[in-house]
């Protein structure tokens, strides 16, 4: 059988990728962002492990993080620190005084969780490199930054890319997924085999790279994706991409701006600071004031034929609503999200039982969750073997 065809798309691929993020080569092979995190630190021991550098066994993340940074860490045999957040950036002080010749590197999203752009990344990248640390690029958050700014150029070492939420593949349903990592010079030998590469006549795949951490993935990676953002970078180009991220960032200011203004909402942190593709809304007041929850709010979404955000993630702010609204939803969207919003916010201070009941309009109402988290057939007993 013929493959050049679609070794051709894979090579191009990781090419558009490697410019788009600053890197200087490319792996396809991760099947999700986690699954790259997981590759990106193995790719981190194998580094300091070929150096000989065995006392580094940490990997510091922010108490921002996403969750799977830490576990892919913990995953990968590190111990986890976790440094503070000084107005929803990382506390640099902090960072100093955690880093070390323990440190294996730093897992950081840029911008972060909150929607807030990393305004000392350069200064960070640079205290974790002083130490013999690698920097770590969680690029679940690249739409924001597409085109406008790259991870090589703010000193990561090591990137992933969601091409399942970036590049045009439906964010979420359960998959399939892509998670492709890129790297400096410095880490591409390590890289996952085989890799793709051009001689100048034919498209191959080179096997002979003898400190590579193996395969990751069977097969090349999941090629379907593969092609659907390969097809979705020739169609928008450098200009076309730069657009997904300016929309991105005016949908997710627009919705911020509008909601930090309903009664019992706010937004925390860096007050007045743009945020970029997401925001995280505390919905705080509302539940101390009437006792309705993130989670209630959330619930009562469904029955307006909105989609919830994520809630109680990330951890650091109380009663977190987190929205990413993306560039593909439209201002009549957006606007429906608002007045959904604000018919909570009414409900929740005069007959918030009407929230404690939802959902009640979708094929599957209000659910018992404590007994829907434990089942009948669970039985919870502790017994001493003798």
């Amino acid at each position: 059988m013929n493959l050049q065809g679609v070794l051709q798309i894979m090579y191009d691929t990781s090419k558009f990728l490697a410019n788009i993020v600053g890197m200087d080569e490319i792996t396809l092979q991760p099947a999700a962002g986690a699954h790259g995190e997981y590759t990106g630190v193995m790719l981190m021991r194998a580094y300091h492990d070929d150096r000989n550098d065995k006392t580094r066994d940490e990997v510091i993340v922010p108490d921002s993080a996403h969750g799977t940074n830490p576990a892919s860490a913990a995953m990968g045999g590190y111990k986890v620190v976790e440094v503070p957040s000084e107005d929803g950036c990382v506390d640099t002080d902090a960072l100093k005084s955690a880093v070390g010749r323990q440190t294996a590197g730093l897992m950081i999203t840029n911008p972060n969780t909150l929607g807030i752009f990393e305004r000392d990344i350069l200064e960070i990248a640079g205290i974790v490199h002083d130490a013999g640390g690698l920097v770590y690029y969680d690029g679940a958050n690249l739409n924001a930054i597409m085109g406008k700014a790259k991870p090589g150029d703010m000193g990561f070492d090591i990137v992933h890319i969601n091409l399942h939420k970036t590049f045009a593949t439906p964010h979420g349903g359960g998959g399939p997924g892509s998670g492709p990592v890129g790297v400096t010079k410095r880490l591409a030998d390590y890289l996952p085999v085989p890799t793709v590469e051009y001689d100048g006549t034919k498209y191959l795949l080179n096997y002979n790279k003898p400190k590579t951490i193996g395969k990751v993935r069977s097969f090349y990676g999941s090629i379907a994706v593969v092609l659907r953002a390969y097809v979705f970078m020739l169609l928008h180009g450098k200009d076309g991409l730069e657009g997904v991220s300016e929309v991105a960032v005016l949908n997710s200011n627009y919705l911020a701006q509008q909601l930090r203004k309903i009664r019992g909402f706010s937004l925390p942190y860096a007050e007045g600071v743009p945020r970029k593709h997401e925001f995280v809304l505390s919905a705080s007041t509302l539940s101390k004031e009437t006792g309705v929850s993130a989670l209630l709010v959330a619930k009562r979404l469904l029955d307006f034929g909105v989609h919830p955000p994520t809630v109680y993630f990330p951890t650091i702010v109380e009663e977190s609503i987190m929205a990413e609204p993306t560039e593909t939803v439209s201002k009549n969207e957006l606007d429906a999200m608002i007045d959904g919003f604000k018919r909570i916010s009414e409900e929740a201070y005069s007959n918030p039982e009407t929230l404690r009941n939802s959902p009640t309009a979708t094929s599957v109402t209000r659910i018992d969750e404590a007994r829907a988290n434990r089942p009948k057939t669970m039985q919870l007993r502790w017994k001493i073997n003798p």
